[in-house]
């Protein structure tokens, strides 16, 4: 992966096995002199069923870079690809479908329906297109999650590791071809953490996802496969199989 060079690739992903990729993006809030560069011409690829943690100091474009990639925020140069499509272009409606039917999203704030069931909550992406579950997928997910004993409550009689279990089968149930996580561990006690990250992990080898996760937490990040350090909008550094250590080392060198 080339994090970020004077001689800029242009070209799409270099082969099929991209889930998602950047090409040269870049995103600046505001004009003139109150214009602010959060991302200055990232390039990456995501390997599908892989898993990345993508880190950075406060500020340094890493939920940008995942809201541009995700196609939740439209860069202000670059390319974004899902798949080998190229959703920088898309209209608003092609962006939408692409969304709602490539991409799986889990924020910290769980953005479950209080009026919903667990079960309705984890199958609203489907209703909403027209879908129906596959029945084998729902009940992997379900089952790994541990949470097919409460798919009749809703979100109130739920915990908060329970309900970002239920955030999570939302998520995959679709089966995107990436789900993006921004912080997915934030609001939630370090066993409850741990729990979610392994199925984040397992969700890759056994139902072949591809996962970016967004997380200001090593211990979080030593679950990927790899780690992507951001820093004033580039990336910097890249960690192989991280561990705590490593990561904790990398960030504290991005700050000396």
């Amino acid at each position: 992966m080339t994090a970020h060079s004077s001689a800029v690739d242009r070209s799409g992903p270099r082969d099929t096995t991209s889930a998602a990729a950047a090409r040269d993006l870049t995103k600046t809030y505001g004009t003139g002199d109150t214009a602010v560069p959060a991302l200055r011409g990232v390039t990456a690829d995501f390997g599908r069923a892989t898993f990345t943690a993508v880190m950075g100091p406060s500020g340094s474009g890493k939920s940008t870079f995942m809201h541009c990639l995700a196609g939740l925020d439209r860069p202000t140069g670059g390319h974004a690809y899902i798949g080998g499509q190229d959703i920088s272009v898309l209209g608003d409606r092609e962006l939408t479908r692409v969304r709602r039917d490539r991409v799986g999203f889990v924020f910290q704030s769980f953005n479950l329906l209080p009026t919903l069931t667990a079960e309705q909550n984890i199958l609203l992406p489907l209703d909403l297109a027209g879908r129906r579950a596959d029945p084998a997928r729902l009940a992997a997910v379900v089952g790994s999650l541990a949470i097919g004993d409460r798919l009749g409550h809703r979100p109130a009689e739920l915990s908060g590791g329970q309900q970002q279990r239920v955030a999570i089968a939302r998520a995959l149930v679709t089966e995107p071809e990436v789900v993006f996580a921004d912080e997915p561990t934030g609001a939630l006690d370090s066993h409850t953490a741990a729990t979610l990250l392994s199925f984040l992990r397992r969700s890759c080898r056994e139902l072949g996802q591809t996962i970016v996760m967004v997380t200001h937490d090593p211990i979080a990040a030593s679950y990927a496969d790899r780690a992507l350090l951001l820093s004033d909008g580039l990336i910097v550094d890249e960690l192989r199989e991280p561990t705590a250590d490593a990561v904790l080392g990398a960030m504290r060198r991005l700050a000396a």
